[in-house]
């Protein structure tokens, strides 16, 4: 019988689980919740993933599988890859496991070969870049201690400092000084902070701040639309540096685009990526993907077992990738 996979996606927000049978046959699938451990514990984070796990084996009427190929969040260094597949080996959920940071699923659910570059901006920002051969390119993406700028929350961070600066005069007039605040129905800078620092608005809501940021830039707020430009010189450069690393810089390579932030396809950004890519890697070929990620987590399963392209080509059927 050719091998199964469980394909894992877990993401800070929700869990996405298939087996998939050595055909490319999709088995079943569910979806359960976030996997956070550096919020509730490796053991807790595991347990809410079990569930899902669980949940599809019942379905696909198996109790383990052949190879485990699970991309998951907050495993952003190889040596948590590596504890976290430890941890996944002793559920005995697969006879191989393997563990790569969840941006490795957008990329691989965005090519037809494991070859290419994503940037993938959601709550943070992260870049990661592979090659048939196995060799690979990646950032900590710990945030500012490992040199990021940008994502969903370092956005709006950046909004609010130059709303409350232009607010108190310490820096140029910005129209976010009044649709920050407006969208909490607040009337100025200093109510939002006050809000903010209070928890009278909570901590998590900040994040409804980003599609404020791209609104204001639509409307011409220069201030907005620097802090626009600025996440596409961003993007852009996580994306040149990895296809150097690469060595691809001279190929014809995919630069795929996602998470929340970019598949919005915000026309100022995404325009601005693309302006920037032709001039600095004109060979790259952007693309906002929308398959879903646990299509990619499979597809790296599938290639771990050494699958042929027409079981490769059903389950991207099945997934409408």
């Amino acid at each position: 019988m050719t091998a199964r996979v469980l394909a894992i996606d877990a993401g800070n927000s929700k869990t996405d689980v298939a087996v998939v049978a050595g055909d490319g046959t999709v088995l079943a699938t569910a979806r359960g919740g976030g996997f956070r451990p550096p919020a509730v514990g490796v053991e807790t984070a595991m347990d809410t993933l079990a569930e899902a796990v669980e949940e599809t084996f019942a379905a696909a009427d198996v109790t383990s599988v052949d190879h485990v190929s699970a991309c998951l969040a907050n495993a952003d260094l190889p040596v948590e890859e590596e504890t976290l597949a430890a941890t996944l080996h002793a559920r005995a959920w697969g006879t191989a496991v393997e563990v790569r940071n969840d941006t490795f699923a957008i990329l691989r659910a965005g090519v037809t070969e494991p070859r290419g570059v994503a940037v993938v901006c959601g709550a943070g920002i992260n870049c990661v870049g592979m090659r048939p051969d196995g060799r690979t390119a990646r950032f900590p993406a710990l945030g500012r201690i490992s040199g990021d700028w940008g994502g969903g929350w370092g956005l709006a961070e950046e909004a609010l400092w130059h709303a409350a600066r232009a607010e108190d005069g310490r820096g140029p007039a910005t129209s976010l000084a009044h649709a920050l605040p407006a969208h909490f129905g607040l009337p100025t800078m200093y109510a939002l902070i006050e809000a903010l620092h209070l928890g009278h608005v909570e901590e998590l809501r900040r994040h409804e701040l980003t599609p404020v940021l791209f609104g204001t830039a639509a409307d011409g707020d220069p201030v907005a639309r620097a802090i626009v430009d600025r996440l596409a010189d961003e993007v852009v450069t996580m994306a040149t540096v990895a296809l150097s690393r690469l060595d691809l810089l001279e190929e014809e390579t995919p630069v795929l685009l996602g998470g929340g932030v970019l598949a919005a396809r915000h026309p100022r950004l995404i325009d601005g990526i693309r302006d920037l890519l032709a001039s600095r890697a004109p060979k790259a070929v952007p693309e906002v993907v929308t398959a879903s990620p646990v299509l990619g987590a499979a597809l790296l399963g599938l290639d771990a077992v050494a699958a042929p392209p027409d079981v490769h080509t059903r389950l991207r059927r099945h997934f409408g990738g």
